[in-house]
């Protein structure tokens, strides 16, 4: 498995940390690590909410990315909370069809870290709207 990949379950694991916030609000249960076109790695995690405004993992990792000047993603994994590795919601695929138009077929995801089994976002999302 390339090397990268353990470098970025690394990370989604070091942010890995289910808590609860408040009475309306957990977070944690699912971390994720998004590698860049640079290479850098941004991680994020997942806020949940009683009333439907959280965040996905990759979202969160995502727009991490993009506060710190990027925009382009390689790689993303996310570690779920039974601690396997699976692939992004339609919410998490949608975000990244829309940024990078044209391109996002490329992106790897890590489905199965334990077996090093990868796709790309476009194998995922096949006959999506974006061309």
């Amino acid at each position: 498995m390339d090397k990268i990949w353990q470098t970025l379950y690394d990370a989604a694991a070091a942010v890995r940390a289910e808590r609860t916030i408040s009475d309306y609000v957990t977070a944690g249960e699912v971390s994720a690590a998004i590698e860049s076109a640079s290479g850098r790695i941004y991680t994020g995690v997942c806020v949940d909410t009683c009333s439907t405004l959280g965040i996905c993992a990759e979202r969160n990792a995502i727009f991490n990315m993009i506060t710190n000047g990027e925009h382009e993603i390689r790689r993303v994994l996310a570690i779920l909370p039974d601690g396997r590795t699976g692939a992004p919601c339609g919410a998490c695929r949608e975000l990244m069809t829309q940024l990078m138009p044209g391109r996002y077929r490329d992106i790897e995801i890590m489905l199965d870290y334990e077996q090093g089994r990868t796709v790309t976002l476009g194998e995922l999302t096949p006959e999506w709207w974006i061309p």
